[in-house]
């Protein structure tokens, strides 16, 4: 039996990886489904089973699994593309008769009524019905997707959003994947759902409130509309579906959407979730 990640080489899926190292499993016991062997060259050398497969190609993920695995099934990273990617992933999960198929889905489940959740959601009922034990890991909001992007925001003294005045309770992407490891290590998570996010949610104005005190520079809080907000995603060189999911998620921000602040990562991973001001620091630095 093995703990397999999917999209072992991205993101997410390397810090899971690192996790499983931290807590004591044995290399012989990972394996990591990438499509790039070349790009998992360091995971090899690290003893982690390589097992090359594509979300895209259904005959390749018909040797990624094996009775008894625990699978990690991190998401894919084309919007639009999704539905079926996971649909294969979930099919030759269930033929290898795997023992559970953990999924990062988003918080709020089928509650999250904005574009990026719904094939979220269409995985979720996928995996229902496909019959295999589950684990639902409802993440919410990364500080990754605003500290990964600071340099607009410093260039122009504005941290731009149409949110309003809703919150964000956001936690590190280690965060999110030690909760992965939790349930990929641990006993009692078969059927279950988590809804994860972090321990304090906050608003733009104090977002840019934080970079300034970190910065020695005044940053502003431009709340936009919706319409204006897109227009500067567009001008900014965003395709136009990808600028229409971001307003998209900022108008679930300002209902509210991605504030909750229920505990369940910090009950996972044993520990608080990192503070937005440690990740604007470590942005920083």
């Amino acid at each position: 039996m093995s703990i397999v990640v999917t999209g072992a080489t991205g993101h997410l899926g390397r810090l899971v990886i690192d996790g499983l190292f931290a807590a004591g499993v044995p290399a012989d016991r990972i394996a990591a489904v990438v499509r790039d062997k070349e790009k998992a060259a360091d995971l090899a050398a690290r003893g982690v089973e390589l097992r090359v497969a594509d979300y895209s190609a259904p005959e390749t993920l018909a040797g990624a699994f094996a009775a008894g695995d625990r699978v990690l099934l991190i998401s894919g990273s084309e919007v639009g593309q999704r539905v079926p990617q996971h649909r294969a992933v979930v099919d030759a999960a269930k033929g290898a008769g795997v023992a559970l198929l953990a999924y990062t889905g988003v918080l709020g489940g089928p509650d999250a009524d904005f574009e990026l959740a719904a094939e979220h959601k269409v995985t979720e009922q996928a995996i229902l019905d496909s019959g295999l034990p589950y684990t639902f890991l409802r993440n919410g909001w990364y500080h990754e997707n605003y500290t990964e992007r600071l340099a607009p925001v410093l260039e122009h003294g504005a941290v731009v959003a149409s949110a309003g005045e809703g919150r964000v309770a956001s936690a590190s992407r280690a965060d999110y994947a030690a909760a992965a490891v939790a349930v990929l290590t641990g006993e009692g998570h078969e059927n279950k759902v988590y809804e994860l996010s972090g321990d304090v949610a906050w608003s733009f104005a104090e977002y840019a409130a934080e970079l300034s005190e970190q910065t020695g520079r005044t940053i502003a809080y431009a709340a936009v509309t919706p319409e204006r907000n897109r227009e500067i995603l567009l001008g900014a060189g965003l395709p136009a579906p990808f600028a229409d999911i971001l307003v998209g998620v900022d108008t679930a921000i300002e209902q509210g959407l991605l504030a909750g602040t229920g505990g369940d990562l910090a009950r996972l991973t044993g520990r608080p979730t990192t503070p937005l001001a440690d990740a604007i620091k470590a942005a920083l630095a």
